[in-house]
């Protein structure tokens, strides 16, 4: 089974091994590791995308990385988007491809490379916000979410009653032809959205719609 954790390090050479070497000592497969964050005091924010046997639990490796100086264990779940960590390049490339489908692609190619259950995009309706592409998880049926309309760069977005759980974050955009989008990504159950990741999908956000083309 396919499992992602999330672990804040040292950001000291050797960090990194002492940790592969803990995972698997636990009887963990690690299949890939990208560096989510590097914080000024010092500290690394990695995801760890790992196979676990079906004998092995997930606390086991919640208990090994215990065990190591500095290491601290964020999050840990199963992870559904298949065993491979997709990098921004590749989710750029996918929206580049098709200008005329850009904002529509970047929706499918956003839980994976930022490892979100959902992500969907609204934009200004006669009646309030409507929904104009989600993700094959994301809820059909919005709440009241005019209020993200006038958020003016990406940042977290406060809960949201109907979807209980569910930690959100969302960016603004202005495609070319100047229609407006707000583009809203979800975790159930968290982790919260470093501010990394706010910073890098509010980026995304704004290459989708220099890229959109009126064909949409």
């Amino acid at each position: 089974m396919a499992f992602l954790l999330r672990v804040e390090l040292p950001d000291v050479p050797g960090s990194l091994g002492a940790l592969a070497t803990a995972l698997g000592g636990a009887g963990a497969d690690i299949e890939a590791i990208e560096i989510v964050e590097h914080r000024p005091d010092g500290v690394a924010v990695d995801d760890v995308l790992l196979e676990l046997p079906h004998t092995v639990m997930p606390d086991a490796l919640i208990t090994a990385c215990q065990g190591l100086e500095g290491v601290h264990v964020h999050w840990i779940s199963r992870y559904n988007a298949g065993a491979n960590l997709s990098m921004d390049l590749e989710a750029v490339e996918a929206f580049t491809n098709e200008p005329d489908q850009a904002i529509a692609r970047l929706i499918e190619v956003i839980p994976s490379t930022f490892r979100t259950d959902w992500a969907l995009a609204i934009t200004p309706g006669e009646d309030g916000a409507q929904l104009l592409h989600g993700s094959s998880a994301a809820p059909m049926i919005l709440p009241d979410c005019d209020a993200w309309l006038s958020v003016e760069h990406a940042s977290p977005l406060p809960d949201v009653a109907a979807w209980d759980s569910t930690v959100l974050a969302g960016s603004p955009a202005v495609t070319r032809s100047g229609a407006r989008f707000f583009v809203a990504v979800g975790r159930h159950g968290g982790p919260e959205f470093l501010p990394s990741e706010i910073a890098r999908i509010g980026h995304m956000v704004s290459l989708a719609a220099s890229v959109q083309t009126d064909g949409d």
